[in-house]
Parts: C-alpha cells; structure tokens; sequence
C-alpha cells in the first residue's frame, strides 16, 4: 500500500476531480482486498470529492455597458457567486461607484431584461448577496448552464439596473 500517495492528494487534485474520482476509484478496489478499514476511509474521500465537484464558483463583473440598454456609469462590480450541487445560492458582489438600492440575479439571456429569481441582501458597505437558503428550481439551473443568469445592481438614478454581470457556467 502506498500511503504516501494518498497523504499526498490536494485540494488542487480534488477540483479536478475527474481524474481524481478515477485514481480513487482504483486505489478503492486494492484497498478493499486489503484492509476494509482503509476502504471506509477512502469512500468517505471520494463522497468528499463528489460534493466538491458539483460546486461551481462562478466570477461575475458587473459593467454599466452590459446593461439593458446600456447605461454610461463610471459604476462597477464584481465578485463571485458560488451554485452549490443542490442548486444552493451564495456568495457575494462588491461594487464600486454607485449608491446601490437594490441587487438581484436575474433570468434573462444577454440583452434582455429579465425577472428577478434571487433577491439580494445587503451584506456591508456595498456589498450584496443571496440570503441564506437561496435556491436555483431545475428549470433556472438550466437557464444558468445556458448563459441566461445575471447579477445587476439598482441604483436611484438607473432603477431598472446600473450595472449588469452575467454568470457564465
């Protein structure tokens, strides 16, 4: 048995874990004959893994000129929104430049107006973000996948949306 290899697995490793996922899937089968214990262990690594890999973060800048229609602000934004494998909402945006009133993801593909699926919060000094609990439904989570989700802020000089990001998959 080789421990070191194991010790030696990182977080790096786990994020890609399609590669991962198979290594232990083969390190799994040798331990099972070998020690059960070690096999427990391991499964508990690879169910680790699973829920790792099913997390995405996503990065999101937020520009006046992706705006529908565009708006001239010398606002901006960004941050990152993270999809948790059960369609869990967190994460965060900060802004810059503008007194936000407001902030929201959207459905919508580029340049369209879309309605609003996750309200914000206010977190702090302009920073906003989804509450506790925010959930995408199946059919949103496919909106996502497709490039059709988007974060803008409100202002009360651009109530429709100062700035807009979209959250590419």
């Amino acid at each position: 048995m080789n421990f070191s290899r194991i010790l030696r697995v990182d977080v790096q490793d786990i994020a890609a874990s399609g590669h991962f996922l198979k290594w232990i899937f083969q390190e799994i089968i040798v331990m099972y004959s070998k020690q059960k214990f070690i096999c427990i262990v391991a499964g508990s690594i690879l169910a680790g893994a699973a829920a790792l890999a099913n997390a995405a973060d996503i990065k999101v800048t937020l520009t006046g000129a992706q705006e529908v229609p565009p708006v001239t602000t010398s606002a901006s934004g960004s941050g990152v929104i993270t999809l948790g494998d059960d369609k869990s909402v967190s994460g965060s945006v900060t802004t810059t430049g503008i007194v936000g009133i407001a902030a929201h993801i959207h459905e919508g593909a580029p340049n369209v107006a879309g309605k609003v699926i996750v309200p914000f919060q206010k977190k702090g000094d302009n920073v906003w973000g989804p509450a506790a609990g925010a959930k995408l439904t199946d059919e949103q989570y496919q909106s996502f996948l497709a490039g059709n989700l988007y974060v803008n802020v409100h202002s009360d000089a651009n109530k429709g949306g100062e700035i807009r990001g979209v959250l590419k998959p």
